[in-house]
């Protein structure tokens, strides 16, 4: 396997070529510090003009072959693991969509991988880029513990959208797949030790598996008081109307995150984008009904391209710099860890303790 240099750019594979997979391999295609040497999909796919001059390859194995410095891993969940194992082993950095994998015990394993190969291990929790939700972050914080914490992405999906989500599904609730972004963001806010989560799902759709469900919520209980709630369904019958709730209470007043008016919520656009920050200070004094909200304006223009854009530029950064990515695995451990013993409890029908 080639070693990288900072002076030439680093080689690309890059497998899955979804809806994320594209979006990373612009950001390739535009980063002057990356070079795609070939692209992979396990279907025929129809790529943007910027992406149709690059070699395309029948396998996974084909483009680890071609010595890539970098393997971009933007397939379904239940192959992110095996991936992500065998293009380190082989001597290449990975980035790897979210979730890490389906179980804890093989995330463990490809973060043991990363170490032991000594390969930087980037995981896409794209949040963690967004300069909005980094504000939001900040300001609930400046709240005060104990939290509620209730945030949401519902995708009303028909069509070509339904079909993915469905794929999605045979390995992954929602809750568990966009959900891992969203218990993340919480576990930032409250800064304190998860000790209980409680899952529950409905099927509302009949061309999905009898034990699969398109809605799913969970909740869950922090040391410190705080209580964090997340929803997410996919369908043609999802609401539009509450797709988009980003809000948290501490003892000092409330924040929320708010989408656009003229936002459309079956856009993933639209979730990436947000309009104004609304903060509510409310007073403590005694007998006090006093109370005032402020708007601010986030003016960073981000849509999911440049986002995407902000992802690969944080892993380029983290190979030249050889930059110490144990806290990045820990905290996607975390997250991870949690959802999925939200699904457990979805199936169990009983709140599960965690010993995280």
């Amino acid at each position: 396997m080639n070693q990288t240099s900072s002076k030439r750019a680093l080689k690309v594979f890059v497998a899955g070529l979804g809806q994320m997979g594209k979006s990373h391999a612009l950001a390739y295609h535009t980063n002057p510090a990356f070079e795609i040497i070939g692209l992979f999909n396990r279907t025929q796919v129809e790529l943007p003009p910027e992406l149709s001059s690059y070699k395309f390859v029948d396998t996974f194995d084909a483009g680890i072959a071609m010595q890539p410095d970098v393997v971009s891993i933007n397939t379904y969940t239940d192959s992110h693991a095996e991936f992500a194992i065998k293009a380190m082993e082989a001597g290449a950095h990975v980035f790897v969509e979210k979730p890490l994998a389906l179980t804890i015990e093989s995330a463990r394993e490809v973060i043991s991988v990363a170490r032991k190969t000594k390969r930087k291990l980037v995981i896409g929790y794209i949040l963690r880029h967004h300069p909005s939700w980094n504000q939001f972050v900040k300001s609930a914080r400046e709240l005060g513990a104990p939290y509620v914490m209730r945030l949401n992405l519902n995708q009303p999906s028909v069509g070509h959208a339904w079909e993915i989500h469905k794929r999605l599904l045979e390995t992954t609730p929602p809750f568990v797949d966009c959900g891992v972004h969203y218990v993340d963001i919480m576990c930032q806010i409250t800064d304190s030790k998860p000790v209980q989560v409680r899952g529950m799902g409905v099927r509302l759709a009949h061309d999905i598996a009898e034990d699969q469900v398109n809605y799913s919520h969970l909740q869950i209980i922090f040391e410190d008081g705080s209580v964090g709630w997340y929803e997410a369904g996919w369908g043609p019958m999802i609401s539009g109307t509450a797709c988009f709730v980003k809000n948290v209470i501490g003892t000092r007043g409330a924040v929320s995150l708010v989408m656009g008016e003229d936002a459309d919520p079956a856009d993933i656009n639209s979730h990436t984008r947000a309009g104004q920050l609304c903060i509510r200070q409310a007073s403590l004094d005694k007998g006090s009904e006093d109370y005032a909200d402020a708007w601010i304006t986030l003016g960073d223009n981000v849509d999911h391209q440049s986002l995407c854009d902000r992802e690969q530029e944080f892993l380029a950064k983290a190979i030249s710099e050889d930059a110490d990515l144990a806290a990045h695995h820990d905290d996607a451990l975390r997250s991870l860890e949690i959802v999925l013993a939200a699904e457990k409890s979805m199936r169990e029908r009983q709140a599960i303790d965690l010993c995280l």
